[in-house]
């Protein structure tokens, strides 16, 4: 541990209260994840623009925070459901940077062997059970996974991450409601960056808060919670986790957040008002969070190696994928039906 220096206008007895409920250890893999989250999303994007990432993707740049708080309270064998902006929360799980690179990048190294690309990421073993393409197709299969494990008794929990827009698609509806019938060990996380595409969530919805504002049509209380903040988002991800883990049921959870960026590659987000994304560049969660670990008397020397050691994670990641060789075309025909090859059988 990082001996705590004294904050400055706060006793040392203040900064410990402050600091108990989380603890630096745990504020440290935050910081770590959300950096390894940015510097990864903007390799790749570099490499789309060397030609080596070919089709489009969808990058949380500036939601950082949301995966990372998420996942640090994860237990490993707990599962995790995204959208095709799935890039963090499939990070965050652990799984290898070269193996999401290499998939991004159509390599044999991928973590699908290049199948699945940037929208289909999948790890299993650690419980990054897919991104989906599909809007809302994936929050009854996370309920669908939390119904498994209740039933088991296994203690796992799903948590499911989807964008504001998803809140007006039947499927949201449908599985929250089953969820609080079942009483399913499931939180189910919207990231509401503002936009659905291309269109203001605002514009065509009828409430402010297109999730938290839904929440008591089906006996469940509003969450609100920053989507900036690492700390706040961990806070309440751990009650929600230790509430469907004791048997008491979902959660669903509004983060408040906004993507620097356009919804894909091909979106200049020209329909942005004028002075919109500097505001929320001011609301940056890695630098925010970078002066709070100063704040508690973190030495500057320990974040500056945090930086560094991503840094050089994912140069070396990009390395090794870059020298990965493309898969044979046989591959495309592999894993097609569950028993592990191609032919229809009726």
């Amino acid at each position: 541990m990082v001996k705590r220096a004294t904050v400055k206008g706060k006793t040392p007895a203040l900064k410990a209260r402050l600091n108990d409920d989380i603890g630096e250890e745990k504020r440290l893999t935050m910081y770590r994840l959300q950096l390894e989250v940015r510097h990864l999303e903007q390799r790749a994007h570099d490499l789309f623009f060397q030609n080596l990432i070919k089709g489009t993707s969808h990058l949380a740049i500036g939601q950082e925070a949301i995966a990372s708080g998420f996942g640090a309270a994860l237990r490993p064998d707990d599962y995790t459901f995204c959208t095709y902006r799935g890039h963090a929360h499939t990070l965050v799980r652990g799984t290898s940077m070269t193996g999401m690179l290499g998939e991004l990048m159509g390599k044999e190294c991928g973590m699908l062997k290049g199948k699945g690309g940037s929208m289909h990421l999948t790890d299993v073993e650690k419980g990054a059970m897919g991104s989906y393409a599909i809007i809302g197709a994936h929050l009854p299969i996370a309920a669908g996974a939390a119904w498994q494990a209740q039933y088991n008794k296994t203690g796992q929990i799903a948590v499911c991450f989807f964008g504001d827009g998803t809140t007006n698609i039947g499927a949201f509806h449908e599985a929250i409601n089953f969820a609080v019938i079942w009483d399913l060990p499931v939180v189910f996380v919207c990231e509401n960056n503002l936009y659905m595409e291309y269109t203001p969530i605002s514009e065509v919805t009828a409430v402010q808060h297109p999730a938290a504002d839904r929440a008591s049509a089906y006996g469940l209380p509003s969450i609100i919670v920053d989507g900036n903040d690492a700390d706040a988002v961990y806070r309440v991800a751990i009650t929600a986790f230790e509430k469907a883990r004791s048997g008491g049921g979902p959660s669903l959870i509004e983060a408040k957040t906004y993507r620097h960026s356009g919804h894909s590659r091909a979106d200049p987000a020209s329909y942005r008002p004028e002075g919109e994304l500097e505001e929320w560049l001011k609301k940056d969660p890695i630098p925010m969070y970078r002066q709070r670990l100063l704040d508690f008397g973190v030495k500057e020397k320990v974040v500056n190696g945090i930086e560094e050691a991503v840094i050089q994670a994912v140069d070396e990641a990009t390395e090794a994928a870059k020298a990965s060789p493309t898969p044979p075309v046989e591959y495309a025909f592999a894993d097609v039906w569950a028993d592990g090859g191609s032919s229809w059988r009726n």
